[in-house]
């Protein structure tokens, strides 16, 4: 029905304020303020990575003061971000200082991995008992293989002279360090999963072997002495076959930690390990075997007995 004439309004304009805007950007306030942080995925900010800390910037559990690595331009940057006042680096989350790298002195280094397993961006390059180095384009100074390594050898030592914060990083070094830290996430929650249907799949496999079938219930039960004699001995020859190739395993790896030490490659200082350095060692490499990417004998420290690594020519 038709409102008559007078009743009806004719269409004007919204006014230009009340101008409705079709919003396709995606990008959320998150993901802008991840784009303005350093990504050297240092934890000073005391959260695990850049974008924990962008997410708790964007829902205001965390001021936007708390990155050293981006100094006072970073502040600056996420302040005209956010529509804020530019305020000062917070100190109690580090200072503005030169950007660093990490170098390790190899003549200390034992090979126990802890500093490549703390690495945000795998830039470090080594083996389980050989010598570990940085790859230095890669290296984002965020001090975090310092802790960990139990014989102190590794240096942060300052590449960039006098700049600070953003003037001693660029763009394109976030970028990398980012899609690096990206793959480094990635690659570990695979191997976790791959770890768990590794487990999983032992725990299944022990279930059924301990599970008798129906025919071999029914031969039990018939007195079958030739059944119940393979049924007593086939879990012995099981495990006797893997205490031979865990075996075989452990001699190579014996044979290759001989062959290193004989050329000089070997870690230099095994014999000075004390038990508290030996135990975190012996942890890492409890964690690598349950991740199954561990193929070397267990850690141990090298007996007085043994021939001591011969020293490494210096380098000319």
């Amino acid at each position: 029905m038709l409102l008559p004439s007078a009743a009806r309004r004719p269409r004007t304009a919204l006014p230009a304020s009340l101008t409705v805007v079709t919003v396709t950007d995606s990008i959320t306030l998150a993901d802008r303020v991840e784009d303005l942080l350093p990504q050297t995925q240092c934890t000073k900010c005391g959260y695990a990575a850049c974008r924990p800390y962008a997410e708790a910037v964007a829902v205001g559990t965390a001021d936007y003061n708390q990155c050293p690595p981006g100094g006072a331009e970073g502040v600056a940057r996420l302040a005209a971000l956010l529509g804020k006042p530019v305020i000062p680096l917070n100190p109690a989350n580090g200072v503005e200082r030169p950007r660093p790298i990490a170098v390790i002195d190899e003549s200390l280094c034992i090979g126990c991995t802890l500093c490549m397993q703390a690495c945000p961006v795998d830039a470090i390059l080594g083996a389980p008992k050989q010598m570990h180095t940085v790859i230095a384009e890669l290296c984002t100074g965020c001090d975090l293989c310092v802790a960990p390594c139990p014989v102190d050898c590794i240096a942060m030592m300052p590449v960039t002279g006098v700049a600070t914060g953003w003037d001693a990083w660029s763009e394109e070094q976030a970028k990398v360090a980012r899609e690096r830290h990206d793959q480094r996430e990635a690659r570990l929650e695979r191997e976790r999963n791959e770890a768990e249907a590794r487990v999983a799949a032992r725990r299944a496999a022990s279930s059924a072997s301990h599970q008798p079938t129906a025919a071999g219930t029914a031969t039990q039960a018939g007195g079958s002495e030739a059944a119940a004699a393979a049924a007593s001995t086939s879990p012995d020859d099981a495990e006797a076959g893997k205490r031979a190739i865990i075996q075989a395993a452990l001699e190579r790896a014996r044979q290759k930690k001989a062959e290193l030490t004989a050329n000089g490659a070997g870690p230099q200082n095994t014999e000075r390990v004390s038990a508290d350095v030996q135990a975190q060692i012996d942890a890492a490499e409890a964690r690598r075997r349950r991740l199954g990417i561990d193929a070397a004998e267990p850690a141990q420290a090298a007996p007085a007995a043994e021939t001591p690594a011969t020293p490494r020519a210096p380098k000319p």
